[in-house]
């Protein structure tokens, strides 16, 4: 239902979004050359040359918006967080865009021109914005062009259809009312809808209101009732919808999906495929790659340090538990005594933990006993960010613990985290940890991962 309505709407956006970028490149080409407080000394270039790079421009724009998530609905954040998002994605496309010209030696481009485009164009698109969000509340406010629902269930289920429908709003969907069971539910309000009716009543309410969609959204208790409220609304011209009481049991991108003919409905599944996966793909090996190279002779220098203060090896390899459950050897600088487990077996390492070297206490305090795992990275082995590796022995425990634990290695373990940002470290509840690691996988996009990573720079607390 909202997929339909999702599709045009967001089709209708992205057109809007591409114009307004055409525009801000044909402004800032007349202030430029033509109007602008900057004098010109080189000529007044063709207009048409700038016309043309139009062509390189809009596609680049488009996946570097959809990147970002300028095409997803705001739950949370709301304004402020769409002009972030704008103010990232023009900045990245631009500047991406500027570095193809240069590669390409087609030097001749003012640079004041993409300083006039960036500032123009990021205007253009928040001001745009911000119109059709007014647009579309005018529009709302007068009930115009609105599609009215009517929900059979009044439990969990049915609440968040209505909560999910008034999310969507730009859409123009209106819940006029709740059917329940039983009569001691009548006149009481769901999410400030009132429940108008019960079950045996559906056909009497759909002949009086005015309703364009029925959602049966009845709980697993009550699903006997479907086939006789079907029998009694089949013949009616109001559309028809079911939402199946699944919704404890959805975990990870749930959805839907058809098989030829077949609706599949996913309980869970991998929350990175197709161009997602390429592109964090690309990030990790671009990231880690040109960290080992700039970082090379500070590791080196590291690595010597660590044999000169303590007796063992540079490096310290452990087992570790990666993507889908398939166990690697995480490599880190040693920071610990040769043997720490040799009487305790594998714990975890606690703040301030006594096995430490003197100059192991230093590496743990900054994390730089973590950067050989960009080696990892380059493997293939793990991600620059993404939920941390932990240890194959503790696996039953935390499992026993924490039935949807295991749901973290749906995606590649990392360096860094969203848990680890948020003050999740080392000896921290698991519970607590967990949570952070599965709204990261369920939420993931690329402007994440850059957030996670630099905010990564500024922790300075101990590293498990």
């Amino acid at each position: 239902m909202l997929k339909k309505h999702n599709q045009l709407f967001l089709a209708i956006l992205l057109l809007a979004d591409l114009a307004m970028t055409a525009l801000s490149w044909i402004a800032a080409y007349f202030f430029r050359f033509y109007t602008g407080p900057i004098p010109v000394y080189k000529g007044v270039p063709e207009f048409r040359e700038f016309l043309l790079l139009l062509a390189f421009l809009l596609p680049l724009a488009t996946l570097v918006f959809r990147i970002f998530g300028l095409y997803e609905p705001m739950r949370s954040g709301g304004r402020i967080q769409e002009i972030k998002r704008i103010i990232a994605a023009s900045a990245l496309s631009t500047l991406i865009f500027i570095t193809f010209l240069y590669l390409f030696k087609e030097d001749k481009y003012s640079r004041i021109f993409f300083v006039y485009f960036l500032v123009i164009d990021i205007i253009f698109l928040c001001v745009f914005r911000g119109l059709i969000r007014v647009l579309l509340g005018w529009l709302r406010k007068h009930n115009y062009n609105l599609r009215y629902i009517l929900i059979t269930g009044n439990g969990q289920l049915a609440r968040e259809v209505a909560k999910n429908l008034r999310e969507h709003s730009e859409y123009g969907f209106k819940v006029i009312g709740f059917l329940a069971k039983d009569k001691e539910s009548v006149g009481k309000e769901i999410e400030g809808v009132p429940v108008i009716g019960v079950y045996g009543e559906i056909k009497q309410i759909l002949k009086t209101k005015q309703i364009d969609q029925l959602i049966l959204a009845l709980p697993f208790e009550h699903i006997r009732m479907l086939r006789p409220i079907l029998g009694e609304v089949y013949s009616e011209v109001v559309e028809i919808k079911i939402v199946p009481d699944l919704y404890e049991y959805f975990t990870l991108r749930k959805g839907i999906e058809m098989l030829g003919d077949l609706p599949i409905i996913n309980l869970r599944e991998s929350p990175l495929y197709g161009w997602q996966k390429l592109i964090k793909h690309f990030f990790d090996i671009f990231v880690s790659a040109v960290i080992l190279f700039i970082l090379s002779p500070f590791l080196l220098l590291i690595a010597i340090l660590i044999k000169l203060t303590s007796a063992g090896p540079a490096f310290y390899r452990q087992k570790r538990m990666g993507l889908d459950g398939t166990e690697f050897e995480i490599i880190k600088f040693r920071s610990m005594e040769p043997g720490s487990e040799i009487q305790t077996g594998p714990v975890w390492a606690k703040k301030n933990d006594p096995r430490r070297t003197k100059f192991g206490a230093i590496l743990r305090r900054y994390n730089i006993d973590e950067l050989p795992q960009f080696i990892n990275v380059l493997k293939g082995q793990m991600s620059v960010v993404g939920p941390r590796p932990e240890r194959p022995e503790f696996m039953h425990d935390f499992k026993k613990k924490i039935p949807e634990y295991m749901l973290r290695h749906k995606m590649k373990a990392g360096i860094t985290g969203w848990a680890q940002i948020n003050g999740m470290r080392g000896d921290t509840s698991l519970e607590e940890r967990t949570k952070f690691d599965l709204y990261y996988i369920e939420n993931w996009t690329l402007l994440l991962d850059l957030k996670i990573f630099f905010k990564s720079f500024l922790a300075t607390k101990n590293a498990c």
